[in-house]
């Protein structure tokens, strides 16, 4: 007995018509998820997953759809191959079967060095871009943010009269930060010291 053909279908939250992707196809069952290519919560392929059987054929309009990128499409193809499941792609013309086929296993190999080499792009570029601001002197690193209980407790010690200064290096954060977390925790009426005046001789 040959398997279902199950569709799946992913739109983004702004484009509401989830029918032209796979329109033509003879299917037994469609998943569709509303999500963007980013989104890793996709409950109804998560359920495709379950569902699929052996024998089972998924058809998808295109790659980009099932995928997330590329390391995520070949981990996908091959967990429904396993099962014995036949994954169409109808725009790029590509099935899988899961078979032994030399074709088959140059494209998900090259999918992986392509993945690979994603990866290692932006790793670089991320790694530049921090050499870069650092010379520039702009690389502060990640904000650190503090939880209600350690902003009472630095509107604590600060009340108790430790300067902001040593606050500052105790809790990883600029001076500017210690007091901007004083003024929400006190409701503004924390103010930064003025600066000093030296007074000139009197007028005579």
């Amino acid at each position: 007995m040959s398997g279902q053909r199950i569709g799946y279908v992913r739109v983004s939250t702004l484009d509401q018509n989830d029918q032209r992707q796979l329109e033509g196809q003879a299917l037994d069952r469609v998943f569709a998820d509303k999500a963007s290519g980013r989104d890793a919560n996709r409950p109804e392929l998560a359920e495709l997953l379950r569902f699929s059987r052996d024998g089972d054929t998924v058809v998808v309009h295109s790659m980009d759809r099932l995928a997330r990128n590329l390391d995520d499409l070949r981990s996908l193809v091959r967990t429904l191959t396993s099962k014995g499941v036949r994954v169409e792609f109808a725009k790029e013309h590509l099935v899988f079967t899961g078979e032994d086929s030399p074709m088959a296993n140059l494209l998900l190999s090259v999918m992986g060095a392509f993945a690979e080499f994603e990866r290692s792009l932006i790793g670089e570029r991320q790694r530049e871009g921090i050499a870069l601001a650092k010379q520039r002197g702009a690389y502060k690193g990640r904000k650190r943010t503090l939880s209600p209980e350690q902003v009472a407790e630095l509107a604590r010690q600060s009340a108790a009269g430790i300067p902001k200064s040593e606050l500052a290096r105790q809790y990883g954060l600029s001076r500017e930060t210690v007091y901007q977390y004083l003024r929400r925790h006190t409701g503004g009426a924390t103010k930064q010291p003025a600066p000093s005046v030296t007074a000139g001789p009197a007028a005579s």
